[in-house]
């Protein structure tokens, strides 16, 4: 619901000093020390004032100065009758000052009284309180009329346009504000996201050159329970240890690759088939540089397809098929089939699930299945 513009105060960002620039905040300031002091002076400029007379009309601008700036703590609370009942008193004062003979320091409260209403105080109860001062100051101006009633509307439209100065100042606090708000919530997702891109990669490495491990492992573990030879155990072991070694450079690589140092994709491919028995690599369309993640994505699932074969199908022949298209890239694994290997129930199956929800994380989509002749592995992901 729309609120009232006559009960609506101005915002305590537009009754604040933040966002004033420290030029305006001394201009300010050297304003209303030069108020003082002309209120000071005029008082002890009248003829008639005695020792008396003048110590109270000092008392009476200190006591004006002193309810000045609490009604300036109220209206900044957004204190309704406290504040009105500090601009009664100012009021007083003026009328005070006026029935004592000091007139001048009367017509400065007055005015300052309407201007001060209009610029902090609800429309609903400005008006009034601004009427109720520059009426004052009419009433007992002494310039002729048009005078007065140029000085009265003057005064009048400061006021108001202090208030909208003001007001457009807070407004865009709050807009800095919620910028501001905005921005540290876009880091922190981005924190999140790079995080969970980071676990991602991690997880994706370590999982494939365990799973590379464990399948020697276990294979030495067979080969001993059925009394092989040793040069046949040692063999696994040291492919095992290979496989250790490779997973540490891999772990390099998807390093490098977060902080943008990716090896061209058609090489890490070539470089990978050229360890594995019976593989071969096409690469077809237009090469391009890719974005860091499909890149990553291509090369994981290459690398979990080719382990795979080795588990599931030892001796197969393998074709790798990285395609280039306007919209999308496309790597297609398929092995012409092979005896099951001793490992094939080794490992917990999630590779290629894991490569399914990378690829879907990007937009793309990763099929798996058998073919006629073998298995196949295809991975879109745009770009």
């Amino acid at each position: 619901m729309t609120e009232n513009a006559w009960t609506r105060w101005p915002s305590r960002e537009a009754l604040g000093r933040t966002g004033i620039s420290r030029p305006r905040r001394m201009l300010a300031w050297a304003v209303r020390v030069l108020v003082l002091a002309l209120l000071l002076w005029s008082a002890f400029s009248q003829r008639h004032v005695g020792i008396w007379s003048g110590f109270a009309a000092a008392s009476g601008v200190l006591l004006a100065a002193l309810v000045s700036w609490a009604f300036f703590r109220t209206t900044y609370q957004h204190r309704l009758m406290p504040s009105l009942a500090l601009i009664a008193v100012l009021l007083g004062i003026a009328v005070a000052a006026e029935a004592t003979g000091f007139r001048a320091p009367a017509l400065v409260l007055w005015c300052g009284c309407g201007i001060s209403a209009l610029e902090r105080l609800p429309l609903g109860a400005a008006v009034p309180v601004a009427s109720v001062g520059l009426a004052s100051y009419s009433a007992f101006n002494n310039d002729v009329w048009l005078t007065t009633a140029a000085t009265v509307a003057g005064m009048a439209l400061a006021g108001y346009v202090l208030r909208l100065d003001a007001e457009a100042r807070g407004s865009a606090q709050r807009l800095l504000a919620q910028e501001r708000a905005a921005r540290a919530a876009e880091a922190e997702s981005a924190a999140l996201a790079e995080r969970a891109r980071i676990a991602r990669e991690i997880h994706d490495v370590l999982a494939h050159s365990l799973s590379a491990q464990l399948v020697h492992l276990e294979a030495a573990r067979l080969l001993i329970e059925n009394g092989a030879d040793r040069e046949r155990i040692l063999e696994r072991v040291v492919a095992a240890r290979g496989m250790a070694r490779d997973g540490l450079a891999e772990t390099r690589q998807a390093l490098s690759a977060l902080r943008g140092e990716l090896t061209p994709l058609e090489d890490f491919l070539s470089e990978l088939v050229s360890e594995a028995d019976g593989a071969e690599i096409t690469v077809t369309g237009e090469r391009r540089p890719l974005p860091a993640e499909a890149s990553q994505a291509v090369r994981r699932v290459a690398q979990e397809a080719l382990t795979n074969v080795r588990k599931h199908a030892h001796g197969a022949k393998v074709q790798l098929r990285l395609g280039y298209s306007a919209h999308e890239v496309t790597l297609d694994v398929r092995d012409s089939g092979g005896r099951p290997g001793e490992l094939t129930g080794s490992g917990g199956g999630y590779g290629l699930l894991g490569m399914r929800e990378r690829a879907e994380l990007l937009g793309g989509s990763l099929d798996a299945g058998p073919d006629e002749e073998g298995f196949v592995v295809t991975l879109k992901v745009p770009v």
